[in-house]
């Protein structure tokens, strides 16, 4: 038996492969169709919580101003993965100050938590910076990325739960994959794959890219030796300022004069029926 459960294992892996924005091969078990139902599923039960304990901003200043950054975002991440389009774009703004975290799960469903605008004081420039970078993460199908590891990860526990007997640790289906791959870091290669993509889209939406410098430079010096949360799933390399300074110098040749892009139209979601 466990025999034959490494072989579907093998098999698996080698089943799936896609090719990122920036032309990385990927291992794809989960496909990214696949991922965004399954973020979807993941979503509402994540606003339907936060709906339910009052999380959701409706304060029409936070609504305008993050729905006009992000707005500008997607409009040009449409011009570069036109199939985007059809994607249900939203944003969730979420209550909580302590928490220093955004996140943007396949399909376009985005999360900003009101804790790492306020506690780092973030500039619109920072803003964009933070979600093109998240956005990007969406766009290099790292949510099915991610998926597909917690799905590896999954076939490992079954694989030992037939051979110990014990089904307690089994995890089920791509669902609970979605929710995984939320807490799982990205590699390296996919942090530095969001940040090129996230710089350009963020630079050619209209905000200075110099702001990738020093919104990560905050998000290092956040939260003492422990950093925020955001750090947890975004692992950060002590050159990573250098790098994007000097991407930056490269993106702005895009938008010298960081003229503002069109506002698409986003779902500010601030009750569980909009999701």
């Amino acid at each position: 038996m466990k025999k034959v459960i490494s072989l579907t294992l093998i098999s698996a892996a080698i089943a799936g492969c896609a090719t990122t924005l920036t032309g990385r091969n990927q291992l794809m078990i989960v496909s990214p169709d696949s991922a965004i139902v399954e973020s979807q599923k993941a979503y509402a039960s994540t606003v339907g919580e936060l709906d339910q304990n009052n999380q959701l901003v409706t304060d029409p200043a936070w609504v305008k101003r993050i729905e006009t950054i992000t707005g500008r975002l997607v409009t040009e991440a449409i011009k570069l993965d036109p199939g985007t389009k059809d994607w249900k774009w939203s944003v969730a703004i979420i209550d909580d100050p302590d928490t220093l975290n955004a996140w943007c799960m396949a399909g376009g469903r985005m999360a900003i938590y009101t804790g790492i605008v306020t506690q780092l004081n973030l500039s619109d420039d920072e803003i964009a910076q933070i979600m093109g970078h998240e956005i990007s993460h969406a766009l290099a199908n790292h949510t099915a990325e991610r998926m597909s590891r917690a799905v590896l990860m999954n076939g490992a526990l079954a694989a030992t739960a037939v051979v110990t007997d014990n089904n307690g640790y089994v995890l089920t289906g791509t669902a609970m994959a979605a929710k995984v791959a939320l807490e799982l870091p990205n590699s390296r290669t996919a942090e530095s794959e969001a940040d090129e993509i996230g710089i350009e889209l963020a630079t050619r939406a209209g905000y200075n890219p110099d702001a990738a410098v020093s919104l990560w430079k905050k998000m290092a010096e956040a939260g003492g030796g422990g950093g925020p949360e955001f750090l947890s799933t975004h692992p950060s390399p002590d050159n990573r300022a250098s790098r994007l300074d000097k991407l930056g110098e490269k993106m702005l040749k895009l938008n010298p004069q960081l003229k503002k892009s069109q506002v698409y139209p986003v779902t500010i979601v601030t009750d569980s029926e909009e999701v």
